[in-house]
């Protein structure tokens, strides 16, 4: 197994050391490369001294196909992930953290026939790297899915002793499934590392009690005991927050581009249109109305004014403004926006139904913007609801982390998660009509709050947005009362 190392320093330095002193059976490893900015590193120096290559840019690396692994250990995770990008999918990448456990792992595995003592020695040195170095997820499993170990920080992320986890099977206790993962999105990283004798990595979403996705980036390493796999170490990361801030950005960046060609569009089709609807009028000022070209005009008309409202929809969206903040009550902002929407709703013999919570402290906000995305969120709601179905609207606060939510409901068609990963981006549309805008600039608004917006949705079951909104904590104790209308 061929390694390349990032990171020159001390750790690499023990590294090197390491293989050259040990006897690895199973893996046999050796540094093939160095990369450090630091020329006088101890490890880079080491390694320029045993005539390995050596160069101050890691990208170096990803044009050399030698490489199985890489073992970053600057403790950078900017590095590191930037390693998980570039690197060929063949080639195995490893955090500075886990490439320690790993090594200490090994070091057990060769030394087994050594003295009682000298093995105790080293499963403490062992629980010592697992427990109090390793920040990770660390499980131990059997071959047939049960677990053998567990480290402190799976266990108190879990809520569990250790008593009740060892014995268990991995996949209840990690996963509340009751049978192993399975599928092409979802692959048992222990099955994987068992049927090719090598180690995996993959990424895991699971659901975590409120129904939130939860990223995992998991790997396995291979246990052998006379050339077979006994089972494996299984190290868990959860990379949630770097998943989503990639999605932000994507959609933002997505947000951008949109304004920016609805801005050109609309600017382009603006001036015809309003060409083609004054010629039609005036043409049909001179014609009968029982005339049949009066007609063919008429349906001119309305298309063209049709067109103008794409092309306004359009303009807003592109224009979307920086918000003028002022102190607001949610639950008044809440109520004056369900009057606004209870003609189009009740043309729909669609209920709105609104639940006020009490003492909610007011908000920074731009009244005008947050009743544009409420607007945009119940007439998208109502729209998805047949005729006797209902529109409900709660708002709540959270003290913990002072956010302040706006949460709408419906018992409408629902939406598959292939739509929902989409429903924010510009121009998508899963109705017959429509510009696929409106719940864009919701986002975008409440983007510019510095708040967030989540759907979720089962199909034939409805959906559910739930909009939330930072409060000043310097006005978390000026709780408002409940809203008159509260019901």
């Amino acid at each position: 197994m061929n390694i390349a190392v990032v990171g020159g320093g001390v750790r690499c330095r023990e590294l090197i050391e390491i293989i050259k002193t040990y006897t690895f059976k199973e893996i046999s490893p050796q540094i093939i490369g160095v990369a450090d900015i630091n020329k006088n590193a101890s490890g880079y120096v080491l390694a320029r001294e045993n005539g390995l290559f050596t160069t101050s840019d890691y990208n170096d690396f990803f044009k050399q196909d030698n490489i199985d692994v890489i073992i970053e250990l600057t403790g950078n995770m900017d590095i590191y992930n930037d390693i998980l990008k570039k690197k060929d999918r063949n080639v195995r990448a490893i955090a500075s953290k886990t490439a320690k456990l790993f090594w200490e792992i090994s070091r057990i595995a060769d030394m087994q026939k050594q003295t009682t003592e000298e093995l105790l020695e080293t499963k403490k040195l062992y629980k010592v790297a697992v427990n109090e170095l390793i920040q990770e997820d660390v499980l131990v499993i059997s071959s047939d899915y049960r677990v053998v170990d567990a480290n402190d920080t799976l266990l108190k992320r879990l809520g569990l002793s250790r008593d009740e986890v060892i014995g268990s099977l991995c996949y209840v206790i990690t996963h509340h499934e009751d049978q192993p993962c399975s599928g092409e999105n979802h692959p048992c990283p222990l099955f994987k590392t068992i049927n090719n004798k090598a180690p995996f990595q993959t990424t895991h979403v699971h659901l975590d009690k409120n129904g939130n996705e939860i990223y995992y980036s998991i790997s396995t390493y291979p246990l052998v005991d006379n050339d077979t796999v006994t089972g494996a170490i299984e190290i868990s990361r959860d990379i949630t927050t770097d998943i989503n801030l990639q999605k932000t950005m994507m959609q933002q960046e997505k947000l951008a581009s949109g304004g920016r060609l609805s801005a050109g569009v609309a600017q382009e089709i603006n001036n015809p249109l309003t060409t083609i609807l004054t010629t039609a009028m005036l043409i049909q000022e001179d014609l009968s109305p029982n005339d049949p070209i009066y007609q063919e005009l008429s349906t001119v008309t309305a298309e063209t004014l049709r067109c103008r409202k794409i092309v306004t929809s359009l303009l807003n969206f592109a224009r979307q403004s920086t918000p003028t903040k002022e102190e607001n009550s949610i639950n008044a902002i809440v109520a004056e926006t369900v009057l606004l929407t209870k003609k189009q709703a009740a043309f729909k013999d669609v209920a709105i139904e609104t639940c006020y919570s009490e003492r909610i402290p007011p908000i920074s906000v731009d009244k005008g913007q947050i009743q544009q995305a409420l607007i945009n969120l119940i007439i998208n709601s109502i729209e998805a609801t047949e005729s006797g179905g209902k529109v409900s609207l709660t708002t709540h606060f959270s003290p913990l982390d002072c956010m302040v939510e706006v949460i709408v409901t419906d018992n409408g068609k629902g939406m598959t998660q292939d739509i929902i990963d989409k429903i924010f981006d510009p121009f998508f549309t899963d109705k017959k009509s429509g510009n696929g805008l409106g719940l864009a600039i919701t986002h975008g608004i409440i983007d510019r709050h510095d708040g967030a917006i989540t759907v979720k949705s089962t199909p034939h079951d409805g959906s559910t947005f739930i909009i939330r909104l930072p409060v000043t904590k310097g006005d978390v104790h000026a709780a408002e009362p409940p809203h008159p209308n509260h019901r």
